[in-house]
């Protein structure tokens, strides 16, 4: 499975936008759509939401047995 910042950039990327028209959209700095693709693990997630709402994406959480 790819992961999330993969997932974000790829459906940027389909969608046509610079990272620079992602972070507009979503009301977030360029560096933070770049942190995201990069899977930086100190990203807010209520910021991570604005960017998947842009996207038309969504997160949800996924119970790992132990």
């Amino acid at each position: 499975m790819d992961s999330l910042g993969e997932q974000v950039r790829d459906r940027r990327r389909q969608l046509g936008l610079r990272q620079e028209e992602l972070a507009d959209l979503a009301g977030v700095s360029p560096s933070f759509v770049r942190f995201v693709e990069h899977d930086k693990a100190s990203v807010r997630l209520d910021k991570v939401r604005d960017v998947l709402n842009v996207l038309g994406l969504e997160m949800t959480l996924k119970v790992r047995a132990t």
